[in-house]
């Protein structure tokens, strides 16, 4: 095993101290990232901490293949939420986890509050509590970030994660901001560094990772590098990015428009991955240790509004996700209003895919009168209004006023207060993805760990069956969506990318593992997958979470997807059997 991975670094900023403990068995065991994330929170969040109280950790954590593989280049974060209030697990990419496993670290875990704002500059063996209060309260991540590079060393190798405007406000779905274009973006991290007065983690290292067997390691990344450039999915990514979905799903019904009031709009959308590509591509970016450079940034022009022929140049990421929240969602028909909204969305802090759902929600609970202009502050949300959402956003990520103080914590907090709960389209407390694609997306949302698209892809899964015309029990749709939940949790374990998920089967990460040292096999990884999915279960449950509790939006059984209208009892027989999975009982 790697002699630097097993190594964690624990931050107390109640009392500005650090240490450094050797965990070789939990790696061992555990390989990295989400199974190491997981036992590192059983051990340090005590039963029914307060997401927002010094007692809740932040757990940063790499794994073997990390910086040593293609698209091995995720970092996961494990806290307790405070959107759900149980389990949090984000992933981020850039180069936080060569700049982690460069400093000599497998893992960070980050404890207490501290008294005055402070960011932490990790070098090496070097941990410095720098002052924040400077920092504090600039309206822009992205200029926190400009700062940081100029006062701390490690430029190429280094990583800057910091919070925006939300995260100080504690909103519950604010983000951590990596590199610009990056970021831990569900469940309520920024919000997590905000409660502990941590504007900002910087980490840089000048180590290196011994490999074990380094010509059967070569010739590894050599075939993998190979496939991922010549494979047409991957191809995709290179092109258009994820925003190559958003045509398709408009053509088959399964992209929620105007707060899932439809699934289509009538004409194709003006910010498809083509066309965004076609008007707006300026560049492209990639993670470190990824040859594909899935990250498209499009450069938006705007005429200064007194110099003629001057304009001012913002480059504004975008992938299916926010085009999807920040724009169909919200009924936007203009490309440059869903980027100005995102670059808005950005700045701030904030998720980008709750905030568009819970815009969309205030937008319909305003046009049904459950909403005035005196909750709103004088303001008419109505669909595809950009200045008004990007108005809604700042006043969300600062709090002002009631309305946007429950819009911080989410729609159902909103719900409750004003109604609309039936179109208040959150799954666990969670916010909807942009795939409405019939029972396996609308399952995963429900069931996954994370309450994401990504944690089973159940968004596939009905697209598979729409092809082979087919449909699944709700037995055969929980089963298939326990074993690919599962075999994610060892890819982000890892850690790699869920995009390089087909290339990195069962067999070939056996082959990986064993090039660094380390035995496993096939059988014995899909086992370690489902007992890290059962352990993440079973902190959520601990936390007071039930399969059988959950809401199911109204809203979800009155918009067809391509399979048809969803049966709400269907769904609970399903999550039925799921539960029955997750606890290891016979199906």
């Amino acid at each position: 095993m790697d002699r630097l991975l097993p190594r964690v670094l624990f931050v107390d900023l109640t009392r500005y101290r650090f240490w450094v403990e050797e965990r070789p068995e939990l790696f061992r065991d555990r390989l990295g990232g989400t199974g190491v994330g997981i036992e590192l929170l059983w051990e340090r969040c005590p039963a029914g901490t307060d997401p927002l109280a010094p007692e809740n950790p932040i757990i940063f954590a790499v794994g073997p293949l990390s910086s040593l593989f293609p698209l091995a280049s995720k970092t996961v974060a494990m806290f307790k939420s405070p959107h759900t209030r149980n389990l949090g697990e984000s992933h981020c990419g850039g180069r936080t986890a060569l700049a982690l496993r460069l400093a000599g670290y497998g893992a960070l875990v980050i404890e207490g509050r501290s008294d005055v704002p402070v960011y932490l500059a990790i070098h090496g063996d070097k941990v410095y509590f720098r002052d924040s209060r400077a920092l504090w309260g600039l309206s822009s991540s992205a200029t926190v970030g400009r700062i940081l590079r100029e006062v701390e060393p490690g430029s190429g190798y280094r990583t800057i994660l910091r919070i925006g405007r939300a995260g100080e406000s504690r909103v519950s779905y604010a983000n951590v901001i990596a590199e610009t274009y990056r970021h831990f973006g569900r469940l309520g991290l920024g919000a997590a560094f905000g409660s502990k007065g941590l504007k900002a983690v910087v980490i840089s290292g000048k180590g290196s990772i011994p490999v074990a067997q380094v010509g059967r390691y070569q010739k590894l990344y050599r075939a993998l590098h190979d496939k991922a450039v010549r494979s047409e999915l991957m191809r995709k990514y290179h092109d258009l990015g994820t925003a190559q979905n958003v045509g398709p799903l408009n053509e088959i019904g399964a992209l929620p428009v105007r707060n899932l009031q439809a699934g289509r709009y009538d004409e194709e959308p003006a910010f498809t991955g083509e066309r965004l590509a076609q008007g707006y591509l300026g560049r492209r970016l990639a993670c470190t240790g990824c040859p594909v450079a899935c990250i498209h940034l499009a450069a938006l022009r705007e005429p200064h509004p007194i110099e003629p022929y001057f304009y001012k140049t913002t480059f504004v990421s975008y992938d299916h996700e926010p085009l999807y929240a920040l724009g169909t969602m919200l009924g936007m028909e203009d490309a440059e209003g869903v980027l100005k909204l995102i670059d808005a969305v950005e700045h701030a802090g904030l998720d980008a895919i709750t905030c568009g759902v819970v815009l969309a929600w205030a937008t319909e609970a305003f046009h049904r009168g459950l909403l005035s202009e005196r909750d709103t502050g004088g303001l008419a949300p109505g669909w595809g209004d950009a200045a008004t959402y990007v108005e809604m956003a700042r006043r969300i990520a600062a709090r002002r006023g009631e309305l946007y103080d429950l819009l911080a914590q989410g729609v159902d907090a909103a719900a409750t207060r004003y109604g609309g709960a039936e179109f208040a389209l959150a799954f666990g407390g969670n916010e909807m993805a942009g795939y409405h694609t019939g029972p396996g997306a609308y399952l995963t949302y429900l069931s996954g760990a994370r309450h994401s698209h990504l944690d089973s892809a159940g968004y596939a899964v009905d697209q598979e069956a729409l092809a082979q015309g087919r449909s699944l029990t709700p037995e055969e749709l929980a089963r298939a969506l326990f074993q690919e939940e599962a075999r994610r949790q060892v890819l982000a374990s890892l850690v790699v990318c869920f995009f390089a998920r087909g290339l990195y089967d069962p067999e070939t990460v056996a082959q990986c593992l064993e090039a660094l040292g380390s035995e496993w096999d096939a059988a014995s990884l899909a086992r370690l997958g489902e007992d890290i999915l059962r352990r993440k279960h079973a902190f959520k449950v601990r936390e007071g979470f039930s399969l059988g509790a959950l809401r199911i939006p109204g809203r979800v059984a009155e918009t067809p997807t391509p399979h048809g209208t969803v049966d709400p009892d269907w769904l609970r027989q399903a999550l039925a059997a799921m539960s029955r999975l997750l606890h290891g009982e016979p199906s």
